[in-house]
Order: structure tokens, then C-alpha cells, then sequence
């Protein structure tokens, strides 16, 4: 019996593919891992999958484009080229022996079927590889149908889905194995060339060069759950380490949470989220202006009640104020969420991926707290991001410039996650190139803070072209708490100190720190999260709607300026006397009126009082 449920994952996979040797056998009765009854299953019939427990059964390639593809849509390319024996390699049973009994046993010509198809309605290049092919292994012909399909996607503007199921390299083909890795990199390099979409998912088992190359220079890489995912094999490690595995090590799950994968997709949902992705980064609708927008609204002017700063601290770190998932769930549907760095983890307090907005396909990137999370906030750090964490932002901020697809980001923590791991891992390097990749973006962006704006932790997703706050939003260098610690040692003084930090919706809005300001429902977004999402959602659609029809260069020249000029003192200055002088000229207005007033109705005995006392009478009033 395996040690472990990646041990029972091998022994079941080594299991089926021994069956598949003989022939291809009608479907199983029983499932090989919990025994339940398969006859009849449609979940079976249809998916390979056990209704029960979930076991992903093996497919073979034609089940695999009938799975996915709209009926009738396929058309297969390059179907005639064969493999040869380039090395003459010798062994038991022939290489062309063996080549020819696969061919028969399976009625493909090589472990590679590639064509194009329809998924959902979206045109798409199909690359699918057949474990029961000489295990999916990649030899020259596998290496050269993938190439010649991916240079065809690139000619014919066509996105691109490999479905990867392979255990490892082509022995028999030697080091010409080998190089099919590299020459399936470089055809991948021209489909990104032409910002073209490529998804791949990964299948049980996705080992080896198929996965060392082109399967993880896609986009957006998917898993089936359970799936063996790696550059080696579960034997080779063990033989290697000459230690049992961790539970589920080497699965999807496994890097799934190390950030190496976007998602774990049930195959029964494949078809759905490929179609979605597909539409959401196919042709697009582009927004436009119906009408040149009026002057942005000023809070000092709104109907409601000005907040206090620390009535907004409250209210921006209220447990039930909406968070980024909320916004996104009720403002940018449908969408596909992208996990990982890609490198070590995939950091919960970012949640980032591809959604709609009035019918404009955006890349959003939200800090998410997590407090409507199930789990509750610790699972989120509270919204506190790692270096990992700015590292999926930078995935998705790269595949918004390569798909020209605008940016929209959600801030709301406290600051980045403090620690020694995060310093060592990079903390301060990924901040700073979020920030610069961010500014150099050459497609609209916008920023809101939706709650809490704290610090490097927020400005690192804030450098865009509008920058917007929720009415009772904060944005702030310091925590009030922290500030009252380090001036008066009193933690207790916060109330105090978070008027003079200036971090009110209202401040920022005066400061040019925002360029405007998002009303919120009367006593906090909280009280009716749909009210302000709805309110959200418009002024997003009428910035975006302008930004859209910017060019990129003068988005790129607008943005160095609003940046490179915030905080200036000469015009900050400049601005802080005119409010001045315009609050004095209407105190003299004021007063003069009142002195006209009182001198025309006065009595004899009200005669002898001083024009100057009735002006300054009329500031106290």
C-alpha cells in the first residue's frame, strides 16, 4: 500500500497505463481508489471522473477535444508527420516496433493531436498530448507538431490551449529529445511576441520537458486536481532522497500552494473557465466617453456630513466594510482569478485576475483583508502583502500590457508584511519594482482605495493615472496608533494625532493626492455594500471610459507629471494661499453686507457705532 496519496496517485496512474498497453479496455466497473460502483455514472461517462470521490481518470486525446471543443468545431493539422528511428536506438522490443503498436493500440499518429476549434464560441488552437501514446513523452515529432501549431496560432492571430499529459523525455530519441525543448520555447516566445493568450492544463501526470518548457510559459497555467506536476517523476525523487514523500507532495494542490499554478479546476468545469478566459481576452468592446465629464466632485461639497479623520480610521477598518473580493464579485463579473508568483507562494492578501467591466475586459489586482472570508482575516495577514504577494500584482500587471487590457487596483491594508522572511525575500525590491512597473504601464490604470491606504503597502498598486478613495477611506504614512507612539509615546493619543496626518478622503482630495472622491452610503459602505459598489462601479466606468481613449504616450507623459509634481511646495503653497484669500475676501463680503445692512436700518442711538467693531462682529458670527 503507497505511504502517501501521491504514492496512490503513481500506483493508480502506473495501473491504467499498464491497462492501456494491452488494449484500450471499455470502462472500468469500479473505482481503483474508494471502490464505488462507476457503471452508469454519467460524471464517468462523460469526464472520466468518479462521482464519488473525485479521481480523474486518464482520457485519451480525441476524448479530450471532445470534452472541450464546440461540436464539430475540430480541425486536426499536421496529423500525417510520424516519428522515424533517428538513432537506430536498439533495445528489447524495436523502436519502430514500438512507434507502430502505439499507433495501431491508439489510432493516433504520434502522442500529439493539434488543430483548431471553437471553445465556447471563441476560435482557439488545440495542442492536447496523449499519456497513452509512449506516455506522452516528447520526440521530435511531438516537439515539432507543437511548434508548428503555436507558429500557426501566431500567423493566424489564434489564442492557445495545450492540454499536457507526459512522463518525461523520448529515450529512444536521445539528446534530439532534448532539444524539442528548446525549440517548443522559442515557438511559444513568438505566440507572447504577439500578445496572443496561451493557457495550459496540466493533467495526470505533467512531468518533464513537456512541462520544463512550453507548458510553463503560458499565461495561465491550470492542473486537474490530483495531477503529478514536475521536472521529475515521484520515482526519481524518492530514489534520490531515499525518503518517503510528504502527503500530496509533487500534486497540483501541492504547487498549487506555492504559487506555481493559477488554479486546481475540476474537469467537469474545464470547459466553462477556458471559454470565459478565452472570451474575456479575445476581441474586446472599447469604452468611450459619451461626454466630457464636469468638474470632479469635491467632498466639501457633498450633501453628506464631512467625516472626521477618526471617525474614516473607524470606519476604513470597520469588520464589516466591503472588502476587494466584494467589489470584485459584485462589480467585474464574470472573472477568472490567477494564483502564484510563478516562483515560491501564492500570497492570500492579493487577489488578482481577469474580469469585465461595462463590457471592457480589465485586469484587476485588490488587497484583500479578508474579514467576509470564512476562515477569518489571519488567513490574509489582514491585507498585509509579501514579496510574493507583489509578485503575483507584477504577473498580472505584465499581462495586462501584453493584452493592452486596462488596470484597475483595489487598495486597502494597513502596509506591507513585516518580517524578517519578507526582508529577506525581498520585500523592499518587490515593492519598488510594482512601483515602477505600475508607472510605466502603457495602458489605463486606476487606483482606489477602498479602505485602509497604509503606507509603501499601498502606494506600491497606487501609481496610476486616476487614483480614487472611497468617501471614508484613509491614506496615510503612519498608523495614527503608530504616530501617537513615536511623538508622544501614548498609543492612546491617536484620536488626536490622525487630524494632523491629513489622511481623510477630503484631505487627500485637497493635497492632490486623489483626483476624486467615491460616496459612500449614509454611515459607511458597510451598511450597504451594493449601494456602494454601484456607485463605485460608475465612476469607474466614466474614468475608464476616458483613459480609454487616451493615447498611450500622453498617459505615460500625464502620469510621469501628476507623480513626478505631487508634493511640490511651490504649488501646494500656491493653492493653500489662494484658499486662504478666497476664505478672507468672503469674510470682507460678508461683513461689508452687514455693516450696509445695520447702517441702513439703524436707529439715532446705533448711529455711533464703529464700522470696524460690526466687521469684526461679523467674523465671530
Amino acid at each position: 500500500m503507497p505511504r502517501s496519496l501521491s504514492g496512490l496517485i503513481g500506483s493508480v496512474v502506473g495501473k491504467g497505463r499498464a491497462e492501456e498497453e494491452e488494449s484500450l479496455s471499455p470502462p472500468r466497473e469500479n473505482c481503483l481508489v474508494c471502490g464505488s460502483a462507476l457503471a452508469g455514472s454519467a460524471q464517468y461517462v462523460r469526464f472520466r471522473v468518479c462521482g464519488r470521490c473525485g479521481f480523474h481518470y486518464s482520457m485519451n486525446a480525441r476524448e479530450r477535444v471532445e470534452s472541450l471543443a464546440d461540436p464539430g468545431s475540430f480541425r486536426e493539422i499536421n496529423r500525417s508527420i510520424t516519428s522515424l528511428d533517428p538513432l537506430s536506438f536498439s533495445s528489447k522490443v524495436s523502436y519502430k516496433q514500438r512507434i507502430f503498436r502505439d499507433q495501431r493500440r491508439t489510432g493516433l499518429t504520434e502522442a500529439a493531436v493539434t488543430g483548431t476549434c471553437a471553445i465556447g464560441g471563441s476560435p482557439a488552437m488545440l495542442i492536447v498530448l496523449d499519456f497513452g501514446f509512449m506516455g506522452g513523452s516528447m520526440g521530435c515529432v511531438v516537439g515539432e507538431k507543437v511548434a508548428l501549431a503555436l507558429e500557426r496560432a501566431s500567423r493566424n492571430l489564434l489564442p492557445v490551449i495545450a492540454i499536457v499529459t507526459s512522463g518525461g523525455a523520448r529515450i529512444q530519441e536521445g539528446v534530439l529529445s532534448l532539444m524539442q525543448m528548446a525549440k517548443t520555447s522559442i515557438a511559444s516566445g513568438r505566440l507572447h511576441a504577439r500578445g496572443l493568450p496561451f493557457i495550459s492544463v496540466l493533467a495526470n501526470p505533467a512531468t518533464g520537458q513537456a512541462y520544463a518548457s512550453f507548458a510553463s510559459l503560458a499565461d495561465i497555467v491550470l492542473a486537474e486536481p490530483g495531477a503529478i506536476v514536475g521536472v521529475s517523476s515521484l520515482r526519481q525523487i524518492q530514489q534520490t532522497t531515499g525518503e518517503p514523500l510528504p502527503e500530496r507532495a509533487h500534486t497540483a494542490e501541492s504547487f498549487e500552494r506555492h504559487g506555481a499554478l493559477d488554479a486546481v479546476v475540476d474537469r467537469a468545469r474545464l470547459r466553462d473557465i477556458l471559454s470565459t478566459t478565452l472570451d474575456l481576452l479575445g476581441p474586446q468592446y472599447r469604452l468611450t466617453p459619451m461626454r466630457k465629464r464636469g468638474q470632479r466632485r469635491s467632498i466639501e461639497t457633498s450633501t453628506t456630513q464631512v467625516p472626521q479623520a477618526w471617525d474614516s480610521v473607524q470606519l476604513a477598518r470597520h469588520e464589516m466594510r466591503p472588502t476587494s473580493l466584494g467589489y470584485i464579485d459584485s462589480t467585474f463579473a464574470p472573472f477568472v482569478e490567477l494564483h502564484g508568483d510563478r516562483h515560491t507562494a501564492d500570497d492570500p492578501a492579493i487577489a488578482c485576475g481577469i474580469g469585465r467591466l461595462g463590457g471592457q475586459t480589465v485586469v484587476v489586482v485588490g488587497q484583500e483583508r479578508g474579514r467576509s472570508d470564512a476562515n477569518g482575516a489571519g488567513d490574509h495577514n489582514d491585507g498585509r502583502t509579501s514579496p510574493a504577494g507583489f509578485r503575483k500584482a507584477q504577473r498580472a500587471l505584465r499581462m495586462a500590457a501584453k493584452f493592452d487590457i486596462p488596470v484597475i487596483t483595489l487598495i486597502d491594508t494597513p502596509g506591507p508584511y513585516l518580517s524578517l522572511q519578507a526582508e529577506q525575500g525581498g520585500l523592499g525590491g518587490a515593492i519598488a519594482e510594482t512601483m515602477a512597473l505600475m508607472s510605466r504601464l502603457e495602458v489605463p490604470s486606476i487606483s482606489v482605495v477602498i479602505g485602509e491606504g497604509g503606507n509603501a503597502g499601498a502606494l506600491a498598486l497606487g501609481v496610476a493615472d486616476r487614483v480614487l478613495m472611497m468617501e471614508n477611506a484613509i491614506y496615510s504614512i503612519i498608523s495614527p496608533e503608530d504616530a501617537a507612539d513615536l511623538i508622544y509615546q501614548d498609543e492612546a493619543r491617536a484620536e488626536e494625532v490622525a487630524e494632523s496626518l491629513k489622511l481623510t478622503a477630503g484631505d487627500c482630495l485637497s493635497l492632490g493626492i486623489v483626483d476624486s472622491v467615491v460616496q459612500e452610503p449614509p454611515g459607511g459602505a458597510h451598511l450597504n455594500p451594493g449601494e456602494a459598489a454601484r456607485n463605485l462601479r460608475r465612476e469607474l466606468l466614466a474614468e475608464l471610459a476616458e483613459l480609454r481613449s487616451t493615447p498611450s504616450k500622453r498617459l505615460l507623459r500625464d502620469r510621469y507629471r501628476k507623480f513626478r509634481n505631487v508634493g511640490e511646495y511651490s504649488s501646494h503653497f500656491r493653492t493653500a494661499i489662494n484658499r486662504e484669500v478666497d476664505a478672507l475676501q468672503g469674510l470682507v463680503v460678508t461683513g461689508v453686507r452687514r455693516i450696509t445692512r445695520r447702517q441702513h436700518n439703524a436707529q439715532p442711538e446705533d448711529e455711533s457705532h464703529d464700522g470696524i467693531d460690526d466687521l469684526f462682529s461679523a467674523g465671530d458670527d
